[in-house]
């Protein structure tokens, strides 16, 4: 059995069809891999309800309600009404998101902008945090972000999945948020996230997989999965000179902060 460390996921998509088959044994390998907590991310609000059932097959799963900016276009009059609904329906959401900008290939940048807004409206009204994807846009969202703060209040939340450089790495936690590291951090190409790695303070990270996406290495090339948030630990761990137990409490405790979370020991 590995060492008794505590782990918490917090970005998965465990809804998506490629886990379908062997749920149960996904949760076996995450439960050995230490991981004590899960919070599942929602593309859409279409995803609530298998989402929910997601939660109540695993009692280790909180999870979000938000609509992705790559389906900004589903975004109608109702969908507004529909995420503050599902939000205060069920204690387990502890989020909304995942919400954002992104630009790679975008050609409704304007339309992402106030999709993000009134998403930032809801999780304000709800005291909730957010769960911030973020391609190519940074600038624009630091933006959005600051003037929100400062027009209608305080915003806590998590850029997840993190990918940007340094400079970009301090403009978000001088904006009060967390900072999550995916497998990414792994990949020997990655120089600017490993540099932004390390200027993250210790009561601002956060880990996660994103799976089925971005396995880390040694998973590199495979379907991501829950229980490989440990390598990411591990690789964080030696590149910020400290220890694995010292790593996972740091950023277990930061995801019970954030998320409101009440894990056993």
């Amino acid at each position: 059995m590995m060492r008794q460390i505590q782990l918490i996921d917090t970005h998965v998509h465990i809804n998506f069809d490629v886990f379908q088959s062997d749920l149960e044994s996904l949760r076996t390998r995450w439960q050995q891999a230490n991981v004590v907590h899960l919070v599942h991310s929602c593309v859409e609000p279409g995803e609530f309800l298998t989402i929910q059932a997601l939660a109540n097959q695993f009692s280790e799963l909180s999870f979000a309600v938000g609509l992705h900016p790559l389906d900004a276009e589903k975004w109608t009059k109702s969908t507004a009404e529909e995420i503050l609904t599902y939000a205060q329906s069920d204690p387990r959401v502890v989020a909304i998101g995942e919400m954002g900008l992104d630009f790679y290939k975008a050609d409704n940048q304007d339309w992402q902008k106030q999709v993000l807004e009134a998403q930032l409206a809801i999780a304000h009204q709800l005291n909730k945090p957010v769960i911030i994807h973020c391609r190519e846009a940074a600038q624009t969202l630091r933006e959005i972000l600051a003037s929100f703060q400062q027009n209608q209040g305080t915003i806590k939340g998590v850029m997840h999945c993190w990918g940007g450089t340094p400079e970009e790495t301090q403009w978000f936690l001088d904006l009060g948020l967390y900072i999550s590291f995916s497998g990414i951090v792994t990949f020997k190409n990655a120089h600017q996230i490993r540099e932004s790695a390390l200027i993250v303070p210790s009561d601002r990270l956060l880990i996660e997989t994103d799976c089925p996406f971005l396995a880390p290495v040694p998973k590199r090339g495979k379907r991501n999965e829950p229980a490989y948030v440990r390598h990411v630990a591990e690789f964080l761990s030696q590149w910020r000179g400290v220890s694995l137990e010292t790593l996972a409490q740091q950023t277990t405790e930061n995801a019970c902060q954030l998320f409101q979370l009440s894990i056993s020991n």
